[in-house]
């Protein structure tokens, strides 16, 4: 299993599992800040069409490109579908934000060969490391 370090390092596109389109919610702000230091960023929610001018699908299986990460903002009691979706669609990884945990999803995880990260923040560990997917200028 790979440090969170590493996957945030590895991954080039991030699909975003409960992306808000306000501002104010860590939904939106966390993953705004992966979009603004060069990862390829697209939001899932069924109630939305864009954020952050990015389309926005309904769900995992819709995104027509691959997905190295999926990181969730859902509650832990979603976890295990959206890991299992992750699984199907070939993620390499699945990361459960701040608070949330589940070990259903962690087993899944680890029999599929996903690396898995819960309860820690993409951010703060982006922060962390000084990552970042553009070039320095």
């Amino acid at each position: 299993m790979r440090s969170p370090r590493d996957i945030l390092c590895d991954a080039l596109t991030i699909a975003v599992v409960g992306a808000s389109r306000y501002p104010e919610k860590a939904a939106h702000a966390v993953p705004f800040q992966l979009l603004k230091h060069g990862w390829r960023v697209i939001p899932v929610n069924p109630s939305a069409t864009e954020i952050w001018g990015e389309r926005c699908y309904p769900v995992l299986a819709e995104i027509p490109e691959p997905v190295d990460l999926v990181n969730v903002f859902r509650p832990s009691a979603d976890a295990t579908d959206v890991v299992r979706q992750a699984i199907e669609i070939g993620a390499r990884s699945v990361w459960l934000q701040q608070g949330i945990v589940s070990a259903e999803g962690r087993r899944m995880a680890e029999e599929a060969g996903v690396d898995y990260v819960e309860d820690a923040c993409t951010a703060v560990v982006r922060a962390a490391h000084s990552l970042s997917r553009r070039e320095p200028s």
